[in-house]
């Protein structure tokens, strides 16, 4: 009787806390925030081939988000080139597609904290063995890489794989990252960047068609972007706090990372 006794206080105990926290997040009475997108990054943010409709990490963590913090998501679609220029220009309250925060581009947008910390790796076919780092990829120029323009992969590709040309012809510029992926696939590129978290749930769904192979290139932290002095990033802050404290965050990651089988 102790025991069970001492555990209902301790349940009790956390859930005053618990409670406490919900009530202390930041309340945006129901307000609908506008948010842009590229459906185009598996699996944060792509459309779902059973159903039809937009799905992903960040469309489940933007739910989560609107439910703690009380506002309505409303989403809009855009290509990755325009959206940090539109978001910049207010035409969107918020931007999510997997965006590196960076210095050039907070020159433009406020970003939130970062949700989600990743590496870069390199993306192949699963029985590539002409290079296995970057050093080995640049030195055969029959090579080619898929990138997407403006991207932290493209960059990466340019200036930690390559010779720093962002016009070197051995880059194969594509409209969307699934773009660049099914080229990999098809035999039209040799390579592509991938952060770790997207690399791992592709390769998963591969079967054996694709794999990762060295050393990280790069790590990078993604973050939710919005217009410069935006009200929202401070509350969106504390939201994203709260998720990763609660193993939310985590949760999401196991079940479009590892669980999703599309």
């Amino acid at each position: 009787m102790i025991i069970r006794a001492l555990f209902t206080a301790i349940a009790a105990l956390l859930a005053t806390f618990s409670g406490a926290y919900a009530q202390a997040l930041p309340d945006l009475g129901g307000r609908t925030v506008v948010i842009v997108t590229e459906n185009a990054y598996f699996p944060l943010q792509f459309v779902d081939s059973k159903t039809g409709k937009p799905a992903g990490w960040e469309y489940d963590a933007i739910d989560e988000l609107s439910k703690r913090l009380n506002f309505k998501a409303e989403y809009e679609n855009t290509s990755w080139d325009a959206m940090i220029q539109a978001v910049s220009d207010k035409q969107y309250d918020m931007g999510m597609t997997g965006i590196t925060i960076n210095d050039e581009r907070k020159q433009k947008v406020d970003f939130s904290d970062a949700y989600m910390t990743s590496e870069i790796f390199m993306l192949v076919r699963g029985d590539e063995a002409r290079f296995t780092d970057g050093k080995s990829f640049a030195a055969d120029e029959s090579l080619l890489v898929g990138a997407q323009a403006g991207t932290s992969p493209f960059y990466v590709a340019v200036y930690n794989v390559l010779d720093g040309n962002e016009q070197n012809p051995r880059i194969k510029l594509m409209d969307t990252f699934a773009s660049t992926v099914a080229a990999l696939q098809a035999g039209d590129v040799d390579l592509v960047l991938t952060d770790s978290a997207a690399g791992k749930a592709i390769v998963a769904n591969s079967g054996g068609k694709l794999k990762m192979i060295g050393a990280p290139l790069q790590a990078e932290d993604f973050g939710f972007i919005f217009p410069k002095g935006s009200d929202l990033v401070a509350p969106i802050n504390a939201g994203i706090s709260a998720l990763k404290a609660d193993g939310t965050f985590e949760r999401l990651t196991q079940k479009w990372f590892v669980d999703y089988k599309p």
